[in-house]
């Protein structure tokens, strides 16, 4: 039986998401991302931004621009998405009506940003079903939601709660700034942020509120881009203290450091594959491996540490493959 079956309720098993997601919001950065993309294949996610992106007067023409890259032939592994305006935005809803009018075949899922609660939420989710119904894409639409308001940071468990929601990330920028100067610059710093209460809180309440509800949370970003340093340290904290499955990246360089960051080392994926090996062969039943007893609930860590390893691109013995990672 495959791991999955024998591990999982149906249902249970959180949704499985590039570690990954990198934004880019001017011409040149999207064509650059599409073609790294091509070249390292689905181990992170492409979000054109049509929100931060877009000139002012200019939001139309640049969901244009967010099109031509979606359906360039460098979108080979069907991991590009969009962020649109905020709900309440004037251009919300047409963001969201021509992107999915000319592109929801292809969307692998948008980005709502700024709800001020649950309520926002469910408004921009009603919205995104009844484009997809007009405009007969039958294609799932996953919605992601950037939690960056006290409101959405207060409702965050019920927000990922929502059947349509797969994704939280967190908006260090904003959440800084609606603080009106209480939280110091040092906040939106790649180590500062790591040390703030406020800052701190934000980041464990929405790490645990889309574990609690099977959604992936996905970390804020580091803007100090050229410091090879401050994203490694912030990626690998992310990962290893704050219990995020994925993390934004604004520039290419920032790539394959979150994907080393996120991806277990070596010694983690042999044991995992040890343990994950001899539980099957026991029909799943408690095994002992090295003095140490384990059962299904260990073999559910184990089996999400080689889940993980296969999204990052980490070599896998062909058996391996073939058994658990081979449609």
């Amino acid at each position: 039986m495959h791991p999955n079956q024998a591990l999982f309720e149906e249902g249970d098993a959180a949704t499985a998401l590039p570690v990954v997601d990198h934004y880019c919001g001017v011409e040149a950065r999207m064509v650059k991302s599409l073609e790294l993309q091509a070249q390292m294949g689905p181990v992170f996610d492409i979000t054109l931004d049509c929100e931060d992106g877009a000139p002012i007067g200019g939001e139309a023409e640049h969901v244009q621009l967010a099109l031509s890259q979606l359906h360039s032939a460098n979108n080979r592994h069907g991991r590009v998405g969009a962020r649109v305006h905020p709900l309440g935005h004037p251009a919300f809803e047409a963001d969201v009506d021509e992107l999915i009018k000319r592109g929801g075949e292809r969307l692998a899922y948008l980005m709502v940003p700024k709800p001020r609660g649950l309520a926002d939420v469910e408004s921009a989710c009603e919205f995104i079903d009844a484009a997809l119904l007009k405009h007969g894409i039958a294609k799932p639409l996953p919605v992601h939601v950037l939690i960056e308001t006290h409101g959405a940071l207060h409702d965050a468990h019920r927000i990922a709660a929502h059947p349509r929601i797969e994704s939280l990330s967190f908006g260090l920028m904003d959440f800084v700034s609606a603080h009106r100067g209480a939280i110091p610059r040092a906040g939106m710093s790649a180590e500062g942020q790591f040390t703030h209460p406020l800052v701190v809180r934000a980041k464990l309440e929405i790490a645990a509120a889309a574990h609690a509800h099977g959604k992936t949370p996905s970390h804020c970003v580091v803007t100090e881009f050229k410091s090879a340093r401050a994203i490694q340290a912030a990626a690998t904290r992310a990962a290893r203290e704050f219990g995020y499955t994925r993390m934004w990246s604004i520039h290419p360089n920032q790539i394959q450091p979150i994907i080393d960051a996120f991806a277990p080392s070596v010694a983690e994926i042999d044991e995992a594959i040890e343990i994950i090996q001899a539980a099957q062969a026991q029909q799943w039943a408690p095994i002992q491996h090295r003095d140490t007893l384990h059962d299904r609930a260990s073999y559910r860590y184990f089996w999400q540490v080689l889940e993980r390893a296969h999204r990052t691109g980490q070599p896998l013995p062909a058996e391996v493959l073939q058994a658990w990672f081979t449609p």
